[in-house]
């Protein structure tokens, strides 16, 4: 045993032993006596013991500030999360729709993009830096939507059936994000690559049963509404309805000019490319501003980029709108509120033209990056946020070319190789058999050099392939031949019931669209973000409505909103009934 140590029961051990039993028994006895035990040790504490105290007391008061921190945080992180989309103060909202673009269209792009200008395969699209979410686009008619009813969730936050311009199933108007932010103050911008009366721009802006009716859309866009007036800039195409039917380029069914009555409703008006160059960029514009720079629909922008003098681009509309709105609000206490949209990714798909929905998307990213210069140049507040309605064409980029199992393939190169869109060669073709007395022969070389040749850039057509545009002079003819060779397959000529991709600003107000949503979260998200109320809307809109009423000649009451959608089953999915 080493020397200073002590058996465990050694005798002094047992000394204190028995001090501490008498200790003991003194302390019982004061319990029963209430006397004290005169243990004087006690009053003198050293040292080690409150030392120990001193350690218990810090590791009691830091486990409780640790306590605190900690739920601080995580309210703090609530808070930041339900309250994600309402800044404080004066603020700007750009909604851009990418009408018909699925997440295939990006993957095709992208590659069409890096073989185009041999970029490395880590090169990306600045909307791809930008996903946040995907959105679910059933209508309450459809597990397939069309335009309207996708926009009618954006534009009112509640879903509809298929055709319904900001109308519910029972046919009642319900308040649009954009009439409620110009009633709070904000100010207004529609700017769109196809025709304003369409489907996604009328949803902001007008409130009819079936969006076939254009005419009484454009009418309701300028004003001849329960609410007047709610938007203050817009820029597009559709051109033709607004129109009378006796003038040149009219394709209304009536006498109204719908021009001169957006006049009178104050709007200045542009027509052409001439006039636009006139604004600017935004700061030659005058509120608010009529913009209808084409008789239909702009062109593809495979085609636009050769007639750029006649016809603006949809970044340089976009860049306009934001110029002006930011102008026209800078002394305000309120920003504003634009719907941005690249519309015609959406005819892309239905004509199964890959070439046109390359540069479609291209031209929407370009746009994109725009819209993120504004925001980060600007001084107020705002954020962007970007989605689709629903996807067109049922795009894969792959094919099935034969009954073989295939090989992994897919062709980008060839689409780069093409000028120019089907519906553009399909144009051509028509015009010039509608104009030229051509025997079989000779129409056949005009398609194969001038057409297939130059514009598709397709050098290995097939007599069958020639043939068929001879018997069928179409744009589906020429989307075809490009999509067989370049291995890109299509589905559908229609929609297709795949979730869309969202996008938007960095932001932590976008936070609320994290995640997979149904696209009326995405409506519900403007409303929250810009704080509008859209029940006050829909309370006027129904109250106000009856006076916009008429009567016919036979004598029958004409609703506002047009004639009721005659199909059966608004507010509930359609069943398989057989083969068919």
């Amino acid at each position: 045993m080493a020397r200073g140590e002590e058996p465990l029961l050694s005798s002094s051990r047992r000394a204190s032993s028995e001090t501490s039993d008498d200790r003991a028994g003194a302390e019982e006895d004061a319990l029963l006596t209430g006397q004290q035990t005169g243990r004087n040790d006690d009053k003198k504490r050293g040292w080690p013991f409150w030392r120990e105290i001193g350690l218990f007391t810090w590791a009691v008061v830091a486990t409780a500030a640790v306590i605190i921190i900690a739920v601080l945080y995580q309210h703090q992180q609530s808070s930041n999360t339900s309250d994600g989309a309402k800044p404080n103060g004066k603020r700007n909202m750009i909604f851009m729709v990418s009408d018909g673009m699925g997440p295939t269209s990006l993957s095709l792009t992208r590659s069409f993009r890096q073989s185009e200008s041999g970029l490395p395969l880590d090169d990306v699209l600045v909307l791809d830096r930008h996903l946040i979410g995907s959105s679910r686009t059933r209508s309450t008619s459809s597990l397939i939507t069309d335009s309207a009813a996708g926009a009618t969730a954006f534009s009112c936050g509640q879903k509809s059936y298929n055709g319904a311009i900001s109308v519910l199933p029972d046919h009642s108007p319900c308040g649009t994000v954009l009439e409620a932010a110009k009633k709070a103050g904000y100010m207004t911008g529609l700017v769109v690559t196809t025709r304003l009366t369409d489907a996604t721009p009328a949803c902001f802006a007008a409130h009819v049963n079936s969006r076939s009716e254009e005419d009484l859309i454009a009418e309701q866009m300028i004003g001849e509404h329960p609410l007047g007036r709610v938007v203050d800039l817009m820029l597009g195409g559709g051109r033709c309805h607004f129109l009378p039917s006796n003038e040149k380029g009219s394709c209304r069914k009536d006498d109204k000019n719908v021009v001169e009555m957006a006049k009178r409703n104050g709007f200045a008006y542009i027509s052409d490319r001439k006039s636009f160059d006139g604004l600017n960029l935004g700061s030659g514009v005058k509120l608010p501003l009529l913009g209808l720079v084409a008789d239909k629909d702009i062109p593809y922008e495979v085609d636009r980029r050769y007639v750029n003098d006649v016809y603006p681009s949809l970044d340089e509309m976009a860049q306009t709108a934001l110029n002006a709105l930011s102008e026209a609000t800078r002394e305000s206490e309120k920003g504003f509120f634009l719907m941005v949209e690249g519309s015609r990714i959406d005819h892309a798909g239905h004509g199964n033209d890959p070439v046109a929905q390359a540069h479609e998307v291209l031209a929407y990213d370009k746009a994109f990056a725009s819209v993120l210069r504004f925001l980060d140049g600007s001084n107020v507040d705002g954020v962007m946020v970007s989605t689709s309605d629903h996807e067109t064409g049922g795009l894969a980029t792959a094919r099935q070319l034969h009954g073989a199992y295939p090989e992994y393939l897919w062709h980008p190169d060839v689409l780069v190789n093409a000028s120019h869109s089907a519906e553009y060669l399909a144009l051509q073709l028509n015009d010039h058999v509608a104009s030229h007395s051509l025997n079989a022969e000779d129409l056949k070389h005009y398609i194969n050099k001038e057409l297939l040749q130059s514009g598709l850039g397709v050098f290995d057509a097939t007599s069958d392939e020639i043939q068929q545009l001879v018997d069928n002079p179409s744009a589906y003819v020429f989307a075809d031949i490009v999509s067989r060779r370049s291995q890109t397959g299509w589905t559908t000529h229609g929609h297709s019931a795949v979730d869309v991709n969202i996008y938007a600003s960095k932001s932590p107000h976008t936070q609320p669209l994290f995640g997979n949503h149904e696209n009326t979260e995405v409506g519900e998200f403007i409303r929250d973000y810009l704080d509008l109320d859209l029940k006050p809307i829909t309370e006027e809109l129904i109250k106000k409505g009856t006076l916009f009423d008429t009567v016919s000649a036979t004598g029958e009451k004409l609703s506002w909103t047009g004639k009721p959608h005659d199909v059966e089953g608004l507010d509930e999915l359609d069943h398989y009934h057989g083969d068919f």
